[in-house]
């Protein structure tokens, strides 16, 4: 057992290709759906990088879209991460005069919005849309934009005072690129809260995924925990994380529910696949009913949750409380 458990004893562009497996064919603008005389829409769905948070919001996204009998054709492309691919796909799928854009994390909205003014944009995995400049007020985005977010307004805070409660550790590294607006607004976030609850953070920056590791090794000595947001550079590369925190025993708090199933000990959130499935109620109001996005208020996740990774725990070395028991959901 370790010793920081309290009441515990001591112890180039041509990587924006189509997602695999989407075998979906953008077909011209208007055409009708098989046997059913139903227009069916082209939709450009554009992705920062690949990680299971953003692919499961597009499945929910889409899912959504079947729901409500809406016939479409995506066009899923992915940025690799790189800022240059990431406007060259949004403009693009201007170009194309797409009918909607399906916008999966904040730079891929900021790179929508760069490119068009007509079109339709609506995103998800978004932490603060108004300090990233996409809306001034989100109950009224204004424009052609709109689409739900990625932080639950308690997720932060119900993380941090579990940190404080329950684990005698005061010290808590945070990874995360600082050129991710998402990020830079939740670390502010993290930071106040810290102070609040007795904790101090240490932060260190990285540029790109292969420098997550690194960046996680430094930690070691450093940090009694780590806390990884959802920065999407670092959640890409989050089994490196997941393998210095196994190693030297810190336990890994993560910003979402897929992080805590891919290796991370805990976290307090809700599931991407539900922000992407609400993106997608938004999208069918705006091809099927004709409300503007800018009329529609953005929304924040509805569900949040504890979740713990017992298999992370025995990893981490980290003794499950009985009291945990009856406030977490538990995954292996």
């Amino acid at each position: 057992m370790k010793k920081w458990i309290k009441g515990m004893t001591a112890a180039g562009i041509a990587s924006t290709l189509l997602l695999a497996g989407c075998g979906e064919e953008s077909k011209e603008k208007g055409q009708e759906a098989s046997g059913k005389g139903e227009e069916k829409y082209q939709i450009g769905v554009t992705q920062i990088v690949e990680h299971p948070s953003l692919d499961n919001a597009y499945k929910g996204f889409k899912k959504a879209l079947e729901d409500a009998g809406i016939e479409a054709d995506y066009d899923v492309q992915i940025a690799q991460g790189d800022q240059n691919n990431n406007q060259t796909i949004a403009n693009n799928f201007a170009g194309d005069k797409v009918d909607l854009i399906f916008a999966n994390s904040t730079p891929s909205a900021t790179g929508a919005l760069n490119a068009t003014k007509d079109i339709p944009i609506v995103f998800t995995s978004v932490t603060d849309a108004k300090a990233a400049g996409l809306v001034k007020d989100p109950e009224k985005p204004g424009g052609n934009l709109t689409g739900t977010t990625d932080l639950h307004p308690e997720a932060i805070p119900k993380t941090i005072e579990f940190m404080a409660k329950e684990f005698e550790g005061k010290r808590v590294g945070v990874i995360y690129n600082a050129g991710e607006q998402n990020s830079v607004a939740q670390v502010d976030e993290v930071k106040k809260v810290m102070e609040k609850n007795g904790l101090k953070m240490v932060p260190v920056t990285v540029s790109a995924s292969s420098e997550v590791k690194q960046a996680t090794e430094s930690l070691a000595g450093k940090a009694d925990m780590i806390y990884i947001i959802t920065d999407n550079t670092v959640v890409s590369a989050l089994e490196s994380v997941v393998q210095v925190a196994n190693q030297k025993d810190i336990p890994l708090f993560v910003g979402e529910l897929d992080s805590v199933k891919r290796g991370g000990f805990a976290a307090f959130g809700f599931e991407y696949y539900d922000i992407g499935y609400e993106a997608g109620q938004m999208a069918v109001k705006i091809l099927k009913d004709g409300e503007k996005p800018g009329d529609m208020a953005v929304q924040p996740p509805q569900n949040l949750k504890l979740l713990i990774n017992e298999n992370a725990a025995k990893e981490m070395n980290i003794p499950i409380k009985d009291e945990w028991k009856k406030e977490a959901e538990f995954v292996k």
